[in-house]
């Protein structure tokens, strides 16, 4: 046996590692896989929770149209939209119908998703101009009480984020329309966008139903403008009940990450508060502010409705409005389904930003 070959056998065999970058790769989409799949039963509890608690108060057309029809016409009714059979044959229609994409029909025979399209958008609209406002109040702000920590702006701005949180949504708006739109005449009173605008951009092609978007398509200044102004007032309604939440995370994080050992060295580095502040604490304080936004969307949703109803921006919040007014508990449950799917498609899609950006996150 030769001396190369003792060598070859004694030296030490050193397993093969699998490169980092790609073992991470694997494991995130494995991860992100597990919470996609985790939609459908969180989807299927909220509808039927959906479902259950709509027939509390009976069948829907006894609740509706009950004491206002002759007891045989109702009955006829109850037939045809199928509500005098089982119930679990009922839910069972139901959940098949949600799986096609269909949430039922109004008491005038408009389909729910037609109404989902059309209104939709005016509330993805308003969700959109709040939280631009949510972000662009509550972080600086949280910021600057993080650095004045228990002085009198800290104390001051703490305050406020208590009262944006705990105010009453429909009051905010009805305190700001009597503010800047009664007495001052600073900003409309209510509506997405002036009579005249909303004409033209019926006509605008592709038409997208949001309408800062139709008004940039048409190209008109003073739509924009007009569109802009009408936004004001309901995104800071609804923005401030999340952007108090927003001051106080910030506030709280950036506290508790400016003691970190990682802050403490890069001060030692010779680093000015400012670069400190900035580049390394913010960034890290900022992950939990990620966190928290499906369940501040979720919120805001609920906000809209009382936001639309106050200015009257026709979204799903208003139609939803209405149609209790009117007791037409079949589109209340078809929109209030649909917003419960966007709650677990949001959270989900939450999961997979902090899993991009917080290294914490193990898969």
């Amino acid at each position: 046996m030769t001396a190369a070959s003792t060598e070859q056998e004694q030296a030490p065999v050193t397993p093969a590692v699998p490169r980092r970058g790609g073992s991470r790769y694997g494991a995130l989409l494995r991860y992100l896989g597990v919470r996609l799949l985790l939609i459908i039963p969180t989807a299927w509890i909220l509808v039927t929770v959906v479902f259950f608690l709509m027939r509390v108060v009976g069948d829907p057309i006894s609740a509706a149209l009950g004491g206002r029809l002759p007891p045989d016409q109702i009955a006829a009714r109850k037939h045809a939209a199928g509500f005098d059979r089982p119930i679990l044959t009922q839910y069972w229609e139901y959940i098949s119908g949600l799986a096609r994409g269909d949430f039922g029909r109004s008491q005038d025979n408009v389909a729910i998703s037609h109404v989902i399209a059309s209104y939709g958008a005016a509330t993805l609209e308003l969700v959109v101009w709040a939280l631009i406002v949510a972000f662009a109040v509550g972080i600086p702000l949280g910021r600057v009480a993080a650095k004045r920590r228990d002085k009198a702006s800290d104390v001051g701005l703490r305050l406020f984020a208590i009262l944006a949180y705990a105010a009453p949504v429909f009051f905010v708006g009805l305190l700001l329309k009597l503010v800047f739109a009664v007495k001052l005449g600073w900003l409309p009173v209510a509506g997405r966008a002036s009579t005249n605008v909303e004409l033209a951009l019926q006509n605008v092609s592709p038409k997208t139903n949001i309408l800062i978007i139709d008004a940039i398509l048409y190209g008109d200044d003073g739509y924009i403008l007009d569109v802009l102004k009408h936004a004001v007032l309901p995104a800071i309604t609804l923005g401030l009940l999340t952007a108090g939440i927003f001051l106080r995370l910030v506030r709280i994080n950036l506290i508790q990450t400016l003691r970190s050992d990682f802050v403490d060295a890069a001060r030692a580095r010779g680093l000015s508060d400012r670069v400190v502040t900035g580049r390394h604490a913010f960034r890290n304080a900022m992950i939990p502010i990620v966190t928290v936004v499906g369940m501040q969307i979720a919120m805001m949703l609920g906000g809209a409705i009382l936001t639309e109803i106050t200015f009257e921006w026709k979204g799903l919040g208003y139609q939803l409005a209405q149609y209790l007014q009117a007791r037409d508990f079949v589109a209340v449950q078809g929109i209030v389904a649909f917003l419960a799917l966007i709650v677990a498609v949001v959270s989900f899609l939450v999961d997979v930003v902090v899993a991009l950006i917080d290294p914490r996150v193990r898969f």
